[in-house]
């Protein structure tokens, strides 16, 4: 399907007694209303996705570098962000049926939006390469397993994950989610066999000098799922109607990722962090050093958890791409999978804290204009106008990430994210008064 169809065709549209593909993850159209899913299923996709060591790793580096109840506050904060702004995306997608890449056609030009979905679908594939690294980093210190050997074996079975399609992210968010609570709690009861919880309420924090600022903690809480964050019509365009979109993602925003990095942040305000200055809040070490079932258990979860983000990545990438290429998503997995398990083995996840300082600059900007131009600036007469190349869109998402990243360099104090979503918001609003106001002379 070209890209002017695939932009115009309405879910509404297409009958209902179409007939139906069990396997049809309709890349180059909207999902029509007779293959739309329940929340129940949709949840699931959002909700094991931020349930993930990785998290608690991030939600520990905050509570250690600000101490537990600012730490808290600022994963409040960062989620409260993603709320509105996952949330924002989700309520679209599930009123439209349409996949980032074909929503994204309408915001920035049927031409113009082939740079906003290459962007967001080779960063996505970044992400899945720092997840499939990180399964062997962590049980090469966990268990003394080799690391390359180990992210290319777990590579290999999240590709093929991945080549079920929706139905597989479901169900290993229905996996994920509990098993990530139960270990996560049993690793709190281990840890307070030697700390009170008073203990942890009290906690200050550690790093001295080098604690970040209050905006950098909530930009870290934003950057962690920013880029599937707004490529989220990818999962909720599943979704029975709009409202149930929003309730899908609210299943991870606030109410799973808050969790994910409270638990972290737990761990290390009892002392059970093996380093939590680099480490975080992983509490992987201290399940396997308690040792008998949990050895083998915790093994399964570091596989089932980071696969859970690993498959939802590469399965955004693969859609995104799919858009572009005219190619199917199954295919475009398996390539960009090797490419990205290809970067894992070869120790992209070293590079965590820049990949993440990219993606809380550049990212929160795309979502932003989104929102405003497809949900909020309608409502006051100023509907979307199509062109090849909407160049209020790029000068918004530019102007936003350049803001952000001077905040990064020269005002740390503030949030990166939220300065980049403030600035793109009043100069698309001001770019798109300014069309108007020509268009009527």
């Amino acid at each position: 399907m070209s890209t002017e169809v695939a932009a115009s065709t309405d879910a509404g549209a297409i009958p209902v007694d179409a007939p139906e593909s069990g396997t049809a993850e309709y890349e180059n159209e909207p999902v029509p209303p007779h293959s739309r899913r329940s929340l129940t299923s949709v949840g699931a996709v959002w909700l094991g996705f931020p349930m993930i060591l990785t998290c608690a790793v991030f939600g520990g580096l905050i509570v250690y570098s600000v101490g537990f109840w600012r730490g808290v506050l600022a994963i409040a904060l960062g989620n409260a962000v993603l709320t509105g702004y996952v949330g924002a995306l989700s309520y679209l997608a599930g009123k439209t049926g349409k996949n980032f890449a074909l929503t994204a056609i309408g915001t920035f030009g049927r031409r113009g939006y082939r740079v906003v979905c290459a962007f967001l679908a080779t960063v996505v594939i970044g992400w899945f390469a720092f997840q499939t690294g990180l399964t062997g980093s962590v049980l090469a210190g966990s268990a003394g397993w080799d690391a390359r050997w180990t992210a290319l074996a777990a590579g290999i079975g999240y590709v093929a994950v991945t080549l079920v399609g929706i139905r597989a992210l479901s169900l290993i968010g229905l996996v994920a989610a509990p098993l990530y609570l139960l270990l996560g709690g049993v690793a709190i009861v281990l840890a307070l066999r030697n700390s009170a919880l008073l203990d942890a309420f009290g906690y200050g924090g550690e790093a001295g000098s080098a604690a970040m600022s209050m905006g950098a903690a909530v930009t870290l809480v934003v950057a962690c799922f920013i880029d599937s964050g707004t490529m989220t019509a990818d999962f909720t365009r599943w979704s029975r109607n709009g409202r149930q979109g929003f309730w899908a993602s609210f299943a991870a925003f606030p109410l799973g990722n808050s969790i994910a990095m409270v638990i972290g942040g737990m761990i290390v305000a009892l002392g059970a962090a093996r380093a939590p200055a680099t480490d975080g809040g992983n509490f992987l070490g201290a399940l396997i050093d308690a040792g008998g079932w949990l050895v083998p258990v915790s093994i399964a979860f570091v596989f089932v958890n980071l696969g859970s983000v690993c498959t939802h990545c590469l399965y955004n990438g693969a859609v995104g791409w799919s858009q572009l290429t005219g190619h199917k998503m199954r295919l475009l997995a398996v390539l960009l999978g090797a490419v990205g398990v290809l970067l894992a083995v070869l120790g992209v996840w070293s590079h965590f804290e820049q990949w993440l300082t990219l993606l809380g600059v550049v990212v929160p900007p795309i979502g932003t204009v989104l929102i405003l131009d497809q949900l909020v600036l309608p409502r006051y007469g100023m509907g979307v106008r199509e062109s090849d190349v909407r160049w209020e869109s790029f000068g918004a998402w530019g102007a936003g990430a350049v803001s952000a990243l001077a905040a990064h360099l020269w005002a740390p104090q503030l949030s990166d994210a939220l300065v980049g979503i403030g600035t793109a918001a009043l100069v698309y609003i001001a770019a798109r008064r300014t069309v108007q106001q020509g268009a009527a002379v």
